[in-house]
């Protein structure tokens, strides 16, 4: 090896095969190729002599340099003589080493030390980011968010540099530049479960503050809350839509100002005995509690409206009396709920409210999402002295069912029966429950989410499938037993609480005894305390939206935990309805096949085909096999998919990994 490095030219060095580097990033190339046109080559490559060609080298360590050059060349940054320098070796027989150990024992940059490289760079160098950017093949943006991280309140930016919080945490804290909050919010959850909790964290940051495009922001306008002296942050990627607001306060006065106004001028304008202002979206609850809806005039059907009813009636008559054993058709079916759906909405007609009820009724002014004061569309009146009890009346005396309402039923019948419509729901949620009581910190925050929601929604928590006091749900069909695997995971994991904590004579020595069990048996009864709460929600009623999200977010393979049988679904439907799902799996042959077969002999050799037991062939099994009913897929709005080879390949299989029924009851065993 000569001692120092000898300038060669770029066209006279090839890349050797002896190269360790096989593969590289495009992007950080050019970022790399960029710095060289900026630096040249600062560290020298190495290479070898080729035999029998005098002056030319083979590159084995460097040939990512070598390869920014020969760009750089072609795009005529660099002469075509350019010259690097080369540190020769005498012999090759060590290169392969030599070349690993120049890429292998190479340590990336700490980033917080890149954060402040960039910020030295600018300082000393009287550079702009733009520069900066330029000169080492980055973005602009990149280079602000660096500089903003480098402005961090010390006690992050020192956990940064040593390792104890991730680049993706930084960069939360950062989401904020008021660096004495940095550091409040650090010392809050240092050492706590949420410590490197990105969405906590930001959570924490932003409490207080609202976004741009929060109602009341919309409401004010930025340019009077500026002019007030409300502060406005923003990161990088921040628009007028999602800058957060941090003078919560000066907001809120100006609301509170802009909705007097418009109460008092739509009170005068339009007659109401009186308009309250509510800043917010929606009206309390307990606002109203004390007052009673005026209910505004019905509107009489026209005598065409009226024979148009008559006649809906009567065609629905003529379509139940020409339906046979199976149940309806599917042109029935369709034709029913048109039907239904058109009488009620002659039936539903809006009433309309006087001006004498006007007169005496207090009317809510509220904020729209688009940030306009508009009225409630329900006017309120007060009760009579004799009916409102106000000194009986406290927030705690409350029925907790009196905030608690349900839509009726979308109109028409469904094209299964309501019995199994509840039956498939009961059995998603067993699934559901036997995931949430295995998943200890899902299940805290699960429990906790429950308890907010419910507490701090205006209107009641309309849309959570849970209760959560711990009360399991009166069953949708009574005495119904799945016999599915959710059902013996979930007996399972009832069997194997710890409750020895339960032997105590006094309310006092049990709970004492339950502290003292371990954080894994108190886990324990953490999940199985929450799964139980859990609602079984029929597809399409309210809640059954947040049952498939947290299905989805679980990742639940839906078809590895349960298969339709004769019993929980094929004896249930229509003849017609399981010789369509013959032909969806295989066409008009399979359909044909079983065409003749009697209702109970269908729906056994249905329940075979759909448990992969009948011998067709592999793709045709696979879409057997990850096969759903709407009612217990996770996301019932997408129609059924009979091509996803790779969920029917996983089923045909049995559930496996963290989906598998057998091997999530060994898990649950060994934590109880």
């Amino acid at each position: 090896m000569s001692k120092l490095p000898i300038l060669v030219r770029a066209s006279d060095c090839e890349k050797s095969p002896s190269n360790v580097r096989k593969s590289s990033d495009p992007s950080a190339d050019l970022q790399f190729k960029a710095n060289v046109a900026a630096r040249g080559i600062i560290q020298n490559l190495i290479g070898v002599p080729v035999p029998r060609k005098k002056g030319q080298y083979r590159i084995i360590a460097g040939g990512r340099r070598l390869d920014a050059v020969y760009s750089l060349i072609e795009d005529g940054t660099f002469a075509a003589d350019y010259c690097i320098p080369v540190l020769v070796l005498g012999d090759s027989k060590d290169a392969i080493e030599i070349s690993l150990s120049e890429n292998f024992f190479r340590l990336d940059m700490n980033p917080a030390d890149a954060c402040r490289a960039f910020q030295d760079i600018i300082a000393l160098e009287k550079k702009t980011p733009a520069d900066v950017a330029k000169r080492f093949g980055l973005t602009e943006r990149f280079v602000l968010g660096r500089l903003r991280l480098a402005g961090l309140a010390e006690p992050v930016f020192e956990a940064l540099r040593g390792g104890d919080i991730t680049l993706d945490v930084a960069m939360a804290y950062a989401s904020t530049s008021d660096t004495e909050r940095q550091s409040n919010i650090f010392g809050e959850l240092a050492g706590s479960y949420y410590a490197q909790n990105v969405n906590e964290i930001r959570r924490r940051l932003t409490i207080g503050d609202y976004l741009g495009n929060d109602p009341k922001a919309l409401l004010v306008g930025r340019e009077a809350y500026v002019a007030a002296g409300g502060q406005v942050d923003c990161d990088l990627f921040s628009t007028s839509q999602t800058e957060r607001w941090t003078s919560g306060d000066i907001l809120e006065r100006l609301v509170e100002g802009r909705m007097q106004e418009a109460a008092a001028a739509i009170a005068a304008s339009e007659g109401y005995a009186e308009v309250r202002a509510i800043p917010a979206t929606r009206v309390p609850y307990m606002e109203t509690l004390r007052l009673t809806a005026v209910e505004g005039e019905a509107i009489a059907l026209s005598a065409e409206e009226e024979q148009r009813q008559r006649d809906i009636e009567a065609e629905l008559e003529t379509i139940n009396d020409s339906c046979d054993e199976d149940g309806y058709t599917d042109e029935d079916d369709a034709r029913v709920r048109a039907l239904e759906a058109e009488y009620a909405r002659i039936e539903e007609k809006p009433p309309i409210i006087l001006d004498e009820h006007k007169a005496s009724a207090i009317a809510y002014l509220v904020i729209g999402t688009d940030g306009v004061p508009r009225l409630h569309d329900q006017l309120y009146a007060r009760l009579p002295d004799e009916e409102a009890d106000e000194d009986s009346l406290d927030d705690d005396s409350v029925d907790e069912d009196e905030s608690h309402t349900t839509d009726d039923a979308p109109p028409g019948r469904p094209a299964i029966s309501q019995r199994l419509r509840d039956e498939l729901a009961m059995m998603k949620t067993e699934i559901l429950k036997v995931h949430v009581a295995t998943d200890t910190h899902f299940a805290l925050d699960l429990g906790i989410f429950f308890m907010i929601e419910a507490a701090t929604q205006k209107y009641g928590s309309y849309d959570l499938p849970s209760d959560l006091r711990a009360n399991a749900p009166s069953p949708r069909v009574s005495g119904f037993e799945s016999g599915a695997p959710a059902a013996q995971n979930w007996a399972s994991i009832v069997t194997d609480l710890d409750r020895s904590w339960t032997e105590g004579k006094t309310v006092s020595e049990r709970y004492d005894a339950f502290c003292v069990l371990s954080d894994q048996a108190r886990g324990a009864w953490l999940g199985w305390a929450v799964a139980r709460t859990l609602h079984a929600v029929p597809a399409g009623d309210r809640g059954a939206d947040m049952i498939d999200h947290l299905g989805r977010k679980l990742e639940i393979d839906m078809a590895a935990w349960w298969r339709p049988t004769a019993r929980t679904y094929f004896d249930r439907v229509s003849k017609p309805r399981i010789l369509d799902l013959f032909e969806e799996i295989g066409g008009l042959e399979l359909k044909s096949r079983y065409g003749a077969s009697k209702k109970h002999d269908l729906a056994t050799s249905a329940e075979r085909l759909f448990s992969g037991q009948i011998i067709i062939e592999a793709d045709l099994k696979d879409k057997a096999l990850a096969w759903l009913p709407d009612e217990m897929r996770l996301s019932p709005d997408v129609p059924p998919s009979l091509d996803d080879a790779d969920a029917g390949a996983a089923a045909s299989e049995g559930p496996t990994g963290a989906d598998a029924p057998e091997d999530l009851t060994a898990d649950i065993s060994q934590a109880a």
